[in-house]
C-alpha cells in the first residue's frame, strides 16, 4: 500500500467507524421490524405501527453505511469537515425516519407545536449537513481522479 493510501485510510478512519456504528443501528432496526411484524406490544407501543418508517430508517442506515464504506475504500484523503459532515449527516438523515416512526405527529402535514418545529429545524440541518459532506467528498474524489497517474 502506498504512503498516500495509508495516510488516506488513517485520515478517513472516522468513515469506517461511523459506518460500523450505523450498521449496528440498522441491525437493531431489523429486529424492531421483526417485532413489529410479529405484533409485539413493546414494538407497536414504541413505533405506533409505523412499519414503513422503520423499514425506511433501516434501509437508509444501510445505504449511508455503504456510502461511507465506499468513500473510505476510495482512499482519497478528505478534509475533516467533510468527513464529519458525512458521518453526522448519515446518522441525522436516517434518524429522521426513526423519529417519524416513534412520533406520528411528525409524519405528515402541518402539525403545530414545539416538537414539530424542532423536527423541522433538525430536518433542514440534516439535509444541509449530509449534502455538504457527501457533495464535498464527491468533488474531492472527482478532483483526485483527474490528477496525472490516477488511472
Amino acid at each position: 500500500m502506498t504512503e498516500h493510501a495509508q495516510s488516506a485510510q488513517k485520515t478517513n478512519i472516522i468513515l469506517l467507524r461511523g459506518a460500523a456504528l450505523w450498521i449496528i443501528v440498522a441491525l437493531v432496526l431489523a429486529w424492531c421490524l421483526v417485532g413489529l411484524k410479529m405484533e409485539a406490544p413493546l414494538m407497536a407501543g414504541i413505533f405506533a405501527g409505523k412499519f414503513t418508517r422503520v423499514l425506511q430508517a433501516h434501509i437508509d442506515f444501510l445505504l449511508m453505511s455503504a456510502l461511507l464504506l465506499g468513500f473510505y475504500g476510495a482512499r482519497v484523503p478528505l478534509a475533516w469537515p467533510v468527513r464529519w459532515a458525512m458521518v453526522i449527516g448519515a446518522f441525522a438523515n436516517s434518524s429522521l425516519f426513526v423519529l417519524m416512526g416513534v412520533f406520528p405527529v411528525l409524519d405528515g402535514g402541518a402539525a403545530e407545536g414545539l416538537g414539530p418545529a424542532l423536527f423541522g429545524v433538525y430536518l433542514k440541518a440534516s439535509i444541509v449537513t449530509t449534502t455538504f459532506g457527501f457533495a464535498g467528498a464527491c468533488l474531492t474524489v472527482f478532483r483526485a481522479s483527474l490528477r496525472p497517474g490516477a488511472d
